[in-house]
Parts: structure tokens; C-alpha cells; sequence
């Protein structure tokens, strides 16, 4: 079956390691099934792999992808759960597609027969397969790990990113007051169109200090993000796309306005499940930056590895 795939791993040009071309078909274990993939949408997890991140050289080549929608071999219209393992699916140590097990860019994808949860129809295929790694992420840093309720004020940082756009939309659908920041004028402008209130450039001075910071964007944004809580505020870091290591870490101002600092990765089966009705019921779309054949998915790595995307890459088989 046709996919993309690293061949091998290059962390100061992952680019150098993605190859496109015929992979063995999926087998699949007791337990799991095998999916034809409909549609499948591209994240920095994918970046990170072929950077050797996550992703040891004895498991190579591994086709990447963490997300997909399509249809089972029962005919059901699905969306894929890429978390395996962990507490939602036994003791099996948890792994996201990928780090483990061949993953999406595919005809065809083996997983558990757990991770698999029905696609509404109220959204096309290409719509659900955004959902389960970046907006779930979004989905549970806002509500769980922030604990934000309608008219609490958010920011999010690095608005056009996947994450970022997800907290944006998904925030502003549940009632929340969203401000967003961007370096890119036109990013910011879109970031209203989706429901933010204002959206700044990064290190801007907002009206007032905020309940929650939704941070993927690390090092560049940091202190920031921690200037602009509220006493007893909580940031939610998920990522750290310009680095892990801040210039002023704030640590005086986080303990003496006893500010909460809380870590995030992705989200359970459950909170998907409850993502995707709220997406069907409330009539929330994911943002789609572009959706492009399988054949052209390095133009896709490409405009993600650039920082140009405004939403989500698809990609189809």
C-alpha cells in the first residue's frame, strides 16, 4: 500500500528522512482491526518524529501519522484514538501512534479495536480526522486541566497553530472570553474571525489578567503567558515549538501569586468521544488549512516545518 513514511531520522533536517512510497499492508493482532483510512491530518508529533524524537531507530521505517478517519471493516465510519495503551486501554505502557505502531499516512491503518469511535455524521471525514491529537489536546487543556467555565477569560499563545487554533474555537463555542497573540498580522485578523475577542502581537499588554494561558509555543512566550494571570491562575503547556528552556523562568511571580503550572498530552478516549459530540452538536468545525493527496505530502511537512499554516494539513489516500 502506498504511504509516508521516515526512513530514517535527522533532527537539523527531518525533512532529509521522509520518503513516500509502497509499505507491507497492516496485519492485525487479537484485539485490534484494520481501518481504511478516508482522511488523515498532520501535526508536529510528526515533525518530531522524523527528527528521531520519540521515535528509536530500531522501529524504522515507520509510517507516521497519529490521525485518521475512515471506515472499519464492519463498514462503520470511524475516527481513530491514536493514545494506546495506558489507563483507558489496560496496562500496556502508553505510546501514541507511531512511537510504536505504523501509524495513518496510509491506505490502511491497524489499531485496537478500543481506539475506535464512530464518526458523526455531521462531519465529513476530513473534519474528524483533525480532531483526535490537536484538538483533543485543546479540548483537554481548557477543560480539563485549566477548569475554565463560560465567561472565564482565556489566552492562547501562537495563534494559527493547530493547538492554538482548536483552544480558539473550541474556547469561544463554550463561552469563554479568548485573546489570542500572534507575530503575523493576517493570523491575528483570523483569529477574531473564529471567535477571539482581540488578538495581540506576542508580549502585548491585554486588558486585563486572565484565568487560563493555553501554551504550546514555549520559551519565546513564557514569561508572557505568566505576566498575564490572574492570582491563583493557571497556565496549561502542551508544547514547546521555539524551546524548552525560557530566558526568566518567573518562578518568584509564580509562587507568590500561587499560580498553577500544569502539564498536558493529547487526552483520554472519553474526552474524545465528548469532543466529537460537542463539535456535531454545537456545529464547531476544525479549521482546514489545506487538503492535499497523500502523493503531496511533503508539501504538506513543508509548509508545517515553515510555520505557515493557519489550521490543519489533511491528507487523503
Amino acid at each position: 500500500m502506498f504511504a509516508a513514511y521516515a526512513a530514517h531520522t535527522d533532527f537539523a533536517d527531518p525533512l532529509k528522512g521522509l520518503e513516500l512510497g509502497e509499505r507491507p499492508d497492516p496485519e492485525a493482532p487479537p484485539g485490534w482491526t484494520t481501518v481504511t483510512v478516508r482522511a488523515a491530518s498532520l501535526n508536529h508529533h510528526d515533525l518530531w518524529s522524523l527528527r528521531g524524537v520519540g521515535l528509536a531507530e530500531e522501529k524504522l521505517p515507520m509510517i507516521l501519522g497519529c490521525d485518521a478517519a475512515g471506515v472499519d471493516e464492519d463498514g462503520n465510519e470511524v475516527v481513530v484514538h491514536s493514545v494506546i495503551g495506558g489507563g483507558d486501554h489496560g496496562t500496556e505502557p502508553r505510546s501514541i501512534l507511531t512511537e510504536r505502531y505504523q501509524g495513518t499516512f496510509a491506505q490502511r491503518v491497524a489499531v485496537p479495536r478500543a481506539n475506535l469511535l464512530r464518526k458523526p455524521a455531521e462531519l465529513s471525514f476530513e473534519e474528524a480526522a483533525c480532531l483526535p491529537t490537536a484538538w483533543l489536546t485543546a479540548y483537554r487543556m481548557l477543560f480539563t486541566n485549566a477548569g475554565v467555565r463560560p465567561g472565564d477569560s482565556v489566552l492562547v499563545q501562537g495563534a494559527g497553530g493547530g493547538v492554538a487554533t482548536a483552544a480558539i474555537v473550541l474556547g469561544s463555542a463554550a463561552g469563554l472570553r479568548v485573546y489570542a497573540t500572534s507575530r503575523d498580522a493576517a493570523k491575528r485578523a483570523r483569529a477574531v474571525e473564529l471567535g477571539a475577542l482581540e488578538a495581540y502581537e506576542p508580549g502585548a499588554r491585554l486588558p486585563h489578567r486572565v484565568d487560563a494561558v493555553i501554551e504550546t509555543v514555549g520559551a519565546a512566550t513564557w514569561s508572557h503567558s505568566i505576566k498575564c494571570l490572574r492570582r491563583g491562575g493557571t497556565l496549561v503547556i502542551s508544547g514547546a515549538t521555539s524551546g524548552d528552556r525560557p530566558a526568566h523562568a518567573e518562578l518568584t511571580r509564580i509562587f507568590f501569586l500561587e499560580l498553577r503550572v500544569v502539564g498536558s498530552t493529547m487526552g483520554s478516549l472519553g474526552e474524545l468521544e465528548a469532543l466529537l459530540a460537542f463539535c456535531a452538536v454545537k456545529g464547531v468545525r476544525p479549521v482546514i488549512d489545506e487538503v492535499l493527496p497523500l502523493d503531496r505530502a511533503r508539501e504538506g511537512f513543508e509548509r508545517m516545518a515553515a510555520g505557515g499554516l493557519f489550521g490543519k494539513v489533511v491528507l487523503k489516500p
